[in-house]
């Protein structure tokens, strides 16, 4: 299940920059779909160099950066796991400056460049950047079965591929450990596994509410600042996302504190041991997992010129997921209930906002209008008229 599109924008990035960067978590695809680019680079009678600074061997042929780099001018020059040698951004600078040449470079790495220092600001101008997410309902399918398959399991390839439940349990719990007790020392952090885990935890049953580090703090005994700064790794390690609030000019009290989602439906589940899709639907935050998976899939397909937001007032009138492109405003419900209803707050947060249309996405296939404006939709129904 290569990503054709993404692969396709990398391709056209390599005629514009120096440097490209595929950014995404561990074991979602970088160094697969990298290989998939290297050998069209090479119909193209382009050479290239693939390096992955996991292994030593390779760790050591960039014992000498800028020599190496200049040996290999005319090639295209691929490093994998890119994080653990943050030295090698300046380097580049220096080299990309002396010599110019689009599509020079191909950088592949686990955290984005915000956690390392001397990192890819070092690049400004010279380097664009591509995340790589786990498999989506575009890729695997849109029917029931994928549809509750990628729910379950989330989207890392290893997982959704699983021969079974079970099998597929195993990896994610597998990934988290390793995540947790090697991926983020290597990273250079010094946050003992646990504690890490811990706030991992913590968030899992935040999953979709409204943020307040200050509270967390408390219930964790640990500093608003460092629960901020916990946050902030999961973010850029690409595990969590962010969703801000909608801020309109209005006479209401607004919440003004972001949502966070654990960005994979599997890894969610994982960690609430949630092994098979009966146990899910009885979940008590089956709801909460809803909401996020849809929410992910919903972002991950839209293009660049959609806002995401969500929309809360102190009185509780709440919109999930508000679409913005341009003077256009899209409200989102997203609901657990077979036969949803209009809800009161939906109908005053969409005055509120001033929303042209809303959509309530629900698990069923039908979808049907409840008034002239608000349709109860499908997910595939829903990203089919948004998608280009």
């Amino acid at each position: 299940m290569i990503k054709r599109n993404l692969a396709k924008n990398i391709l056209k990035s390599m005629e514009i920059f120096p440097v490209l960067s595929i950014l995404g978590s561990r074991q979602v695809g970088k160094t697969t779909l990298a290989k998939e680019i290297k050998k069209i680079i090479e119909k193209n009678n382009i050479e290239t160099v693939y390096l992955d600074l996991e292994l030593p061997s390779d760790y050591n042929i960039l014992s000498n950066i800028e020599l190496f780099f200049e040996n290999n001018q005319n090639k295209t020059i691929i490093i994998d796991e890119v994080q653990v040698r943050p030295d090698i951004y300046p380097v580049l600078r220096g080299i990309i400056d002396k010599n110019r040449k689009n599509g020079a470079f191909i950088l592949l790495g686990s955290s984005s460049p915000g956690l390392q220092k001397n990192s890819s600001e070092s690049l400004a101008g010279r380097i664009t950047e591509h995340v790589l997410n786990p498999f989506d309902i575009t890729e695997v399918g849109f029917d029931k079965s994928n549809l509750n398959k990628l729910w379950l399991y989330g989207g890392y390839p290893e997982s959704f591929l699983a021969q079974n439940d079970e099998n597929s349990y195993l990896w994610r719990i597998s990934f988290l450990k390793t995540f947790f007790e090697r991926d983020i020392p290597q990273l250079g952090i010094n946050i003992p596994a646990q504690k890490l885990k811990h706030f991992w935890q913590l968030i899992c049953h935040y999953h979709g509410q409204v943020w307040n580090a200050s509270q967390i703090s408390r219930n964790i005994g640990l500093s608003a600042t460092t629960v901020r700064n916990y946050m902030f790794i999961l973010e850029e390690t690409f595990l969590v996302r962010r969703l801000e609030p909608y801020f309109v000019n209005i006479k209401k009290r607004i919440i003004r504190a972001p949502k966070y989602y654990v960005i994979d439906s599997g890894l969610f589940h994982a960690s609430h041991n949630i092994i098979e899709f009966n146990t899910l639907l009885g979940f008590t935050m089956s709801g909460a997992s809803w909401e996020g998976f849809v929410i992910e899939q919903i972002i991950r397909n839209l293009d660049y010129s959609f806002e995401f937001f969500y929309y809360r007032t102190q009185t509780g009138n709440e919109i999930d997921l508000i679409l913005k492109k341009g003077n256009n405003i899209y409200a989102v419900e997203i609901k657990m209930s077979m036969s949803p209803a209009i809800s009161k707050g939906l109908r005053i947060g969409m005055e509120d906002i001033k929303a042209e249309s809303a959509y309530i996405i629900y698990p069923g296939e039908k979808s049907y209008y409840l008034d002239k404006n608000i349709m109860v939709s499908s997910l595939n129904e829903f990203l089919s008229r948004f998608i280009k």
